[in-house]
């Protein structure tokens, strides 16, 4: 694999750098890790290479390598207008309104600001932080494999997992992989930071994800009403600090209360009860079960567990 990610680097530079379509020849001759000696294997290798960099975006030329245009070998190149960025020519207040959106929101503590450099400089006064979005090792990877429509293997909680990846989905703070669990046969959804080790992604076009799967969607749905449970209404208060994640993810439909502190109270109609205990502990201490006391007792019962002890939990939502 890392043979291969660094041929696709060479392929890309080569291509990009010529004055000239060239041909299979020449770009073999040019390319570091080398293409097969055997023709037909090496025209495989090349041709697959040349799919991947386009799935990535990059578009490849296939001209006559005759100057008159005449029948004969044909030559790839990159050519640079359709790579590159064109100048964007931001004004003043464009740049200022990007200043503010990437500094808002930040990956993992990085502002973005030396991208912001790159576009034509700072301009303007940084906005607070309202988001600080988590990151990982193997997220790229995940996002790349997503768009390469490649299968990913990891361990997870102690076991290989074998995964089409549909889509990524940030979801009350955290990162999940969703996808066809091929083993289960199943669609699964994964949590980016509970996965043990790397990713290893196979070739790209293993799969097409089916046109009416939603990843969004299927988060939304999976957690809490799968089982054999009749379905209990939970009411939650959530905190300000993550009353915004929680709509966008249960939908306006969900909201029972807006308090005047940024506060909501959310139904929720659960029948899995470990999923709905799994999803308060996601929210650590900015979620509090209100009612049913069935419910909240249970949840109070497992958090107790949890501690070990028989100390007070008052606060019935999910420890940190």
């Amino acid at each position: 694999m890392a043979d291969r990610l660094e041929r696709l680097l060479n392929l890309t530079a080569t291509l990009l750098d010529t004055r000239r379509p060239l041909t299979l020849d020449e770009v073999a001759d040019r390319v570091e890790p080398r293409y097969p000696d055997d023709r037909a294997s090496r025209h495989r290798a090349f041709e697959r290479d040349k799919e991947t960099l386009r799935e990535l975006g990059i578009e490849i030329s296939v001209e006559s390598v005759d100057p008159l245009g005449g029948a004969g070998d044909v030559g790839y190149r990159i050519r640079p207008e359709r790579y590159y960025l064109p100048e964007l020519d931001l004004s003043d207040e464009e740049r200022e309104a990007l200043h503010v959106a990437v500094t808002a929101v930040r990956l993992e503590g990085d502002d973005a600001r030396e991208a912001l450099i790159k576009l034509g400089g700072l301009t303007g006064e940084s906005a607070p932080a309202v988001a600080d979005l988590p990151a990982s090792p193997v997220l790229g990877d995940l996002f790349d494999a997503t768009a390469q429509r490649a299968v990913v293997t990891f361990v997870y909680r102690g076991e290989d997992r074998e995964l089409e990846p549909y889509g990524v989905v940030l979801r009350l703070g955290h990162w999940y992989v969703v996808g066809h669990d091929r083993a289960r046969d199943a669609p699964r959804a994964f949590r980016v930071d509970r996965i043990e080790g790397g990713v290893s992604t196979g070739g790209a076009g293993s799969f097409s994800p089916p046109d009416a799967f939603d990843p969004e969607q299927y988060l939304r749905d999976d957690p809490l009403l799968f089982g054999e449970d009749r379905p209990v209404r939970a009411l939650v208060l959530i905190d300000p600090a993550r009353a915004g994640w929680v709509v966008e993810e249960l939908g306006e439909e969900a909201v029972e209360e807006r308090r005047d502190d940024g506060a909501v109270v959310v139904g929720l109609d659960v029948v899995n009860r470990e999923a709905f205990r799994s999803w308060l502990f996601g929210l650590l201490d900015h979620a509090t079960v209100l009612e049913p006391p069935a419910v909240r007792d249970d949840v109070v019962g497992w958090l107790r567990a949890v501690a070990g002890n028989e100390g007070d939990a008052s606060h019935a939502g999910a420890p940190a």
